[in-house]
């Protein structure tokens, strides 16, 4: 909360209101559904309803409760326009519909409806959480790790003839049984040819005899989510196949090692282009190198051609290429790297050799 407040300080703006689940959580650890803090220079107060009362009183820090019976976040715009000195309050219009933000102006008095809230320019709390404290570290290391001894067993299950879907529903099965407390996104299990498609959710198709399975997954804990990649081969992969995934992997260890504080997201993208740009399969490499992970999925900074933010020792980011060869095959290999001042830490060291089953 000390980061946000120099933020507005700076800034000149006396109140803040903070509505989106993920930044209410990251500042005062309440994790319920419906909920609106209000910050001001010295003082912050979460509103919410009477659902979450014991809930609220376990888990907010940082922050005094108030259960309300209207809308919390009409109770938080109309709490901040009663502070002393608080002339005006920030909200993130990315994160306001133009219904919210009509009923917030109707709770406010006519006096000071027109300028009491205003826009944000950009993010005050997204920039705050992309960089993790120890805390978050660690508990992103322990999710990154569970992903992998998932991956490690779901592999006994992979065979011929058992349905996409029948696998990940035994991998979200065991991740429950691990611990999760959720799937982090829709697992993706896309086989055959199937496995050129970069969101290839899982269906009725039975795992090919021959070919290669994308298996992409992650889980949530304590909060925080995992992302890993990894592609599989049924059967003797051709020398074509075998090629394509040397080049994939030799461009995710490329962007890999291109991971370091002060280097931009650009850079890092630009590092696996250009391995597979010498193999001629620049093209068929349709989406960005990577995103930072957290209490969401996908967080700043985005790791893409012409992204310019320079990454930040303790950001946590996805380093994860892939090739996609419509009617053909797909390869995307992904993995978790804490960025560091001395380079790039991977928090998901499962296999990436060639697995041929």
């Amino acid at each position: 909360m000390g980061a946000l407040r120099r933020k507005l300080t700076r800034a000149g703006l006396p109140g803040l209101l903070v509505t989106y689940a993920p930044d209410v959580r990251y500042l005062c650890g309440f994790t319920g559904s419906n909920a609106a803090l209000a910050v001001t220079r010295r003082a912050a107060r979460l509103f919410t309803d009477g659902r979450y009362t014991a809930q609220a009183d376990e888990e907010v820090k940082a922050a005094r409760v108030e259960i309300v019976s209207s809308a919390p976040s009409v109770s938080a715009v109309e709490w901040l326009a009663a502070q002393t000195g608080v002339n005006a309050a920030g909200f993130d219009p990315a994160r306001t519909s133009v219904a919210d933000l009509a009923r917030w102006k109707a709770a406010l008095p006519s006096r000071i409806r027109r300028g009491f809230l205003t826009p944000l320019p950009a993010p005050y709390v997204e920039p705050l959480r992309a960089v993790k404290d120890q805390d978050e570290l660690e508990v992103l290391r322990e999710a990154a790790l569970i992903g992998c001894q998932l991956f490690e067993r779901i592999l006994g299950e992979l065979r011929p003839g058992v349905s996409e879907l029948q696998i990940a529903a035994e991998l979200e099965y065991q991740a429950r049984r691990m611990g999760a407390e959720g799937m982090s996104f829709e697992t993706i299990v896309a086989s055959g040819e199937r496995s050129a498609y970069p969101h290839g959710r899982a269906t009725p198709a039975a795992l090919p005899r021959r070919g290669f399975l994308t298996l992409d997954f992650g889980i949530i804990h304590k909060g925080y989510c995992s992302d890993m990649t990894r592609s599989v081969f049924f059967g003797k992969p051709r020398l074509k196949e075998r090629k394509a995934y040397g080049a994939v992997l030799e461009a995710q260890e490329a962007a890999l090692a291109a991971v370091t504080a002060g280097v931009s997201a650009n850079e890092v993208d630009e590092a696996a282009r250009a391995r597979l740009r010498r193999e001629g399969l620049a093209e068929a490499f349709s989406h960005s190198t990577g995103h930072g992970v957290g209490l969401e999925i996908h967080e700043p900074p985005r790791i893409g051609a012409g992204q310019r933010t320079r990454l930040q020792s303790g950001m946590v980011v996805t380093i994860e290429p892939g090739i996609y060869l419509p009617g053909e095959f797909g390869i995307r290999i992904e993995d978790m790297v804490q960025v560091t001042r001395n380079g790039g830490q991977v928090l998901t060291p499962a296999p990436k050799a060639l697995i041929e089953l």
